[in-house]
Formats: structure tokens, sequence, C-alpha cells
């Protein structure tokens, strides 16, 4: 509307009185005159208002408002010059609807949003060939309805998406997917799904070949340790030259064998989820059995190795997978403490699940090498793992480990501070002992 509309009227509501004045003025009747005019003019009012309304209620879209006169003219062009404006911000922004949606459906990738409760709102079309959603029946369903995998609802509900996931497509068992959810706006949800069938299958192939060198190399590794056991057993019989070359041999084969061990462990917890035999194991009495293993691992280095174990705490899982990976972190605290150092082992629950946590005083680790402590092989100081006998797959083994029981390892250090590896397992690993 004109910014001028409060002058117009003005003089509109003049030039009605002047025009009553004349009119009283030639009839002899002013009250009547100026009555009957005013009367008119609110009627061609009520009249302009009710066209107004009219189109307001059953006009179509971008149908124009009514002509109109005088400052009701004004009126209906302002709406209609809003109504253009609207008319060219919807366009433009359909424009970029249309390109965001021409670009997302050329994507490979599946991309899915989600509400606050986990209920479809919109997807491209990459997610109808990896889940398998159906264009309009799937809309407003809940996700976990559509993906039924024990995982990905697992996953889904306990709202901690750090890592992805990756399990089997619903549409294809050979297709693997992996899903990245992340939250945004009032608590929804952005998921991306990725086809990572090809890396999956070149993983499953590095793991296959470690697995079947490793099995391949413990008989010929056997026979020949067997016959440097025999030498060394008769090594009256053998030339004195020969025998500290015996010696470093067997003690190399018995390195191999570890390594080799090693790696078929991995391979077996790589193979499944989750472990076969998932039973309340009692962990106070298994870090008291490790704590004493420790103890003869130190020796005479004088180590003070302390035990806090919360009693009657249970975990589910593997003792056997369990027992590996905590007397990693142990022997891992005793190999790398300074003599007469200080290790302390803690066991205990709260309302965030069990933890684990092994703590020493040795020689710490650099910040910049923690994020890769538990890749296969890494080593911070390659001459101080071979003085150690070390693999480099301990912490690879303790990863998977918790993995396989849903738990997760923190890693902190201080370089000439010592270190502190923490495990964590959730609440629903735990088996709380009854009291009866």
């Amino acid at each position: 509307m004109n910014q001028n509309w409060h002058g117009t009227l003005i003089r509109h509501m003049l030039l009605l009185i002047t025009v009553c004045l004349l009119v009283g003025l030639v009839s002899g009747y002013y009250g009547w005159s100026l009555a009957l005019g005013l009367a008119v003019y609110l009627g061609w009012t009520l009249k302009q208002m009710l066209r107004l309304h009219h189109w307001l209620q059953a006009h179509k879209p971008d149908e124009p408002p009514p002509d109109g006169y005088g400052l009701w003219g004004e009126v209906f062009d302002s709406i209609y010059h809003l109504q253009r404006r609207d008319q060219r911000v919807r366009g433009r922004l359909q424009a970029v609807i249309d390109r965001v949606q021409e670009s997302t459906a050329a994507l490979k990738d599946a991309i899915i949003m989600l509400d606050s409760e986990g209920n479809l709102e919109w997807w491209n079309r990459a997610a109808e060939t990896l889940l398998g959603l159906k264009t309009p029946q799937d809309s407003g369903q809940p996700v976990t309805n559509l993906v039924r995998h024990p995982r990905f609802k697992e996953y889904f509900e306990q709202e901690n998406y750090v890592e992805p996931l990756e399990i089997p497509s619903p549409t294809s068992d050979r297709m693997r997917i992996q899903f990245h959810i992340t939250r945004y706006g009032n608590n929804e949800h952005l998921m991306l799904v990725r086809d990572v069938t090809r890396i999956h299958q070149l993983e499953q192939m590095r793991k296959d070949f470690v697995a079947n060198v490793s099995h391949e190399l413990r008989t010929p590794l056997t026979v020949i340790a067997g016959y440097l056991e025999t030498l060394l057993d008769n090594v009256e019989d053998v030339n004195p030259r020969w025998v500290r070359a015996l010696q470093q041999m067997a003690q190399q084969g018995s390195r191999m064998q570890t390594l080799l061990n090693d790696l078929l462990l991995l391979a077996k917890l790589e193979a499944t989820d989750y472990p076969s035999d998932n039973h309340p194991v009692v962990i106070d009495s298994l870090l008291q059995s490790i704590k004493g293993d420790a103890q003869a691992l130190s020796g005479q280095r004088n180590q003070r190795i302390t035990l806090e174990a919360q009693p009657g705490l249970r975990l589910k899982g593997s003792e056997a997978e369990l027992r590996s990976a905590f007397s990693n972190l142990i022997f891992n605290a005793v190999k790398y403490t300074q003599d007469e150092g200080n290790i302390r082992i803690r066991w205990w629950a709260d309302d965030h699940g069990a933890h684990l946590s092994v703590q020493d005083s040795g020689i710490g680790i650099d910040a910049k090498h923690l994020p890769r402590l538990t890749e296969r092989f890494y080593r911070v100081d390659s001459s101080r793992a071979s003085n150690t006998g070390g693999t480099g797959l301990g912490l690879a083994i303790v990863k998977h480990v918790l993995l396989r029981h849903r738990g997760r390892l923190e890693i902190s250090s201080v370089p000439g501070h010592g270190s502190t590896f923490t495990c964590h397992f959730p609440n629903a690993q735990l088996a709380v002992e009854k009291a009866y």
C-alpha cells in the first residue's frame, strides 16, 4: 500500500464532506445530506471488504485480486504486488529444490531424512536400491521396521553414532552397506548409506589370505622348532660353535610361533560379530589370576602391582577372549614400566556401565601415536618392541575383543608420566550376580 495512504484517506473524507455540504446548501438539509453521504461511503467500503473477503476465501492459486478504485484500488494493487513477489520467491525456491533433488538422485549413496522419532520423511533414489524403500507407502514409517537387522536396531537406539555401522543390505545378502547417522535441527536424523561391498570383499580377501598363510606356516615352523629343540636337548653332541646359533634360531622360532598364534586369533575374532560362548564371567577372579601371571612376568624388577576389583560384578562374554584382552593390557604395563614402578588395575561399575583401567607409571606414549595404537603391527618404537618381544598385534586383539563384547578402548598417556588404558562396557553387557 502507498505510504501516503493516510493523506489519501483524509482527502477522500474532505471531498465527501464538501460534496455533502454542497448538497445540503442546495437542499437546505445539511444533516441529512451529511448522513446520506457517510452511509453511501460506508456501504461502498463494506462492499469492497466483502469483495476482498470473497477473494481470500475462494481465489485459486496465483489468481490476481479484484480491481478497485481509490483507496481500495491501492489495497488491491499492493496485494497483487505482494502476490507477484511471493510467486517469484516460490519459483526460486522451487528451482533450488529441483536442483537438490536432481543432484541427490544422481548420487550412488543413499540419503534418508528421519524425524526425531526415527520415522522416514524423505529419501533419494539410491535409498530404494540399497534399502528397498518404496515411494510413497513407506513415508512416515519407522526406519527400524524397514531395516530389521538386529545390529541396526541396536545401533540406532543407542544413539551413539561416532563409528559407522556395516551390515548386509536388506535387499541382498551379498551386498554390504555402511550407515553414517548425523543429528541436526530439532533432534532429527540425517542418514547416509553407501555400498561398501567391494571394500568388504577386499578386506575379506586380506583376512582370508592372512589366516591361510598363518595356518600353512604353522606346520613347517613346528617341524623346524621340533628339530631345534631336539638339537638343543642333545647340545653335548653338537659342535660348540653352533650352540649359540641354535639358541638364537630357537628364540626367533618361538617369536614366529607367537606371531602366528596372534594372527590366527585375530582371524578368529574377525570371523564373527559376537562370541559363541556368551556366558557370565567372574571378572574379579579372572583379574586376580592375571595379576599373578603379571607378578611372575615382573620377576625381580620390584614393580608394585595393585588390584581393586568390585566383587560380584560379572560380564557376559567369552572368558578366554576377555583373558586374552585383559592380559595384553596388563602385561604391556609390566613390560613398559621401569623397575620399582607402579601398576594399578581397577574394575568397577557405575551408571554408564562397567570399566577396567590399567594405569602404569612407565615411559608414556606421545599423543601423535595414540590414534594408531590399535592398528596391526603399529609400533611406537620398533627397537623397543623388539626388545620386549612384542608382535605389534596385542592392542589390535584387545580392540577386536572389546568390539565383540560391545565395549570400547580409551587410551590416555603423557610422556614420562605413564599411560592409562580403560575398557568401557555398556550396562547391557553386565550380568550382576544375584544375592540369595
